[in-house]
């Protein structure tokens, strides 16, 4: 077991959610939700996820490049940050077993060279279209038995999906979801007795929401949806 007070900060893998990257929003930042929650804590940030993968490409390439680069590959670690399955499960090569697998194997991983660490479940609403609801559920049984079986944390994102917080595509949280992620990570390590010293919240400094730039907002996004949903209901093969 690694010793309680280390502070080599955060480690965390996964898919473009934790890669982050992206336009501002109110002057806001797309930043990992992982990033913001090291902030939080007032550690420094490691991160080695990759924008479209999977969980055969943490175990395969992410982990591998971690212990290539890291000076110090054996930690330990205060926090090791894992959400993937979202591109596994939206794949056409979904299975759930398969999954399941990896997903242990990533977290002990984890568990091996972090103090904690945390797991996060995928939104109910995921994806447009959306994903069959019975893939999800075996998703998330597949993420909270990895978790269990290493005594690490789980943050739920089911009902995860404000407007201003998920981007049109129904997977990408905006810059404020980020951080919306990023809060309840904080408030379950919290209640696991780890000190939060800041609120993300605290560090964003957003434009002023005046009423027009809110409308300008509000109609882009119903625009982006619009196309999004003409999109989808185009027949194939159409331009």
């Amino acid at each position: 077991m690694p010793p309680s007070t280390p502070h080599l900060g955060v480690l965390a893998f996964g898919d473009s959610i934790t890669n982050g990257g992206g336009e501002l929003q109110w002057g806001v930042a797309l930043q990992s939700w992982a990033l913001w929650t090291a902030r939080g804590l007032g550690l420094p940030y490691t991160g080695y996820a990759v924008d479209g993968a999977d969980v055969a490409h943490v175990l395969g390439t992410q982990i591998p490049a971690f212990l290539a680069r890291a000076a110090d590959p054996d930690g330990p670690y205060d926090l090791g940050c894992l959400y993937i399955g979202v591109n596994d499960v939206r794949g056409p090569g979904w299975e759930a077993e398969t999954f399941a697998a990896r997903q242990v194997a990533a977290v002990a991983f984890l568990r091996e060279r972090c103090v904690r660490v945390v797991c996060l479940t995928p939104p109910r609403a995921l994806g447009r279209p959306p994903v069959d609801p019975r893939r999800l559920a075996a998703l998330e049984e597949a993420i909270r038995r990895g978790a269990a079986a290493h005594d690490a944390l789980v943050v739920s994102l089911a009902d995860f999906g404000a407007r201003n917080h998920v981007m049109v595509d129904h997977v990408h949280p905006t810059a404020l979801g980020q951080v919306a992620i990023a809060r309840r990570v904080l408030r379950a390590l919290a209640a696991d007795g780890v000190e939060v010293r800041v609120d993300p919240a605290r560090l964003i400094a957003p434009a002023a929401r005046t009423r027009r730039r809110a409308l300008r907002g509000d109609w882009t996004y119903v625009y982006r949806e619009l196309k999004q949903r003409l999109r989808e209901a185009r027949p194939a093969g159409a331009r």
